[in-house]
């Protein structure tokens, strides 16, 4: 009779698969978990943003009405680590119905808060808001 060759290293063989596949599974989990909070950083800045857009576009329409003109140019203003862009622009046009001869005017503000960063970069955000008021 001849002897009985055993099988050796399956054992080794499924061990190193199931290492390998495991690894693959904490790196997957890793770039996942990276990813949800980069997601939720730029969550809250885009809301700071925002809020800063709406702190200018309040002291723009402050500021202007208040000299019932708008500036030529645009004003910069740094809030909170965005810098925020307010522009005004007014047009007049003739109303021949409430009041003759007076000119409504029609002021139309915009104020844009951008970060740190180039555009399409992680770091890059921007939120812009607008109003308009006639007087």
């Amino acid at each position: 009779m001849k002897p009985s060759r055993t099988q050796q290293g399956f054992a080794a063989i499924a061990a190193i698969f199931l290492i390998v596949a495991l690894a693959a599974l904490g790196g997957y989990m890793v770039s996942f978990s990276n990813s949800q909070q980069i997601t939720s950083a730029q969550d809250v800045q885009g809301s700071r943003a925002y809020w800063a857009a709406r702190a200018g576009l309040e002291w723009g329409v402050a500021n202007h009405l208040a000299a019932a003109a708008c500036s030529a140019a645009s004003t910069g203003l740094a809030i909170e680590g965005f810098t925020v862009t307010v522009t005004c622009r007014m047009a007049t046009y003739t109303d021949t119905g409430i009041t003759p001869g007076v000119a409504p005017r029609i002021f139309q503000f915009t104020s844009t808060a951008v970060s740190g960063g180039a555009p399409g970069g992680i770091g890059y955000i921007e939120r812009s808001v607008s109003t308009s008021l006639e007087i």
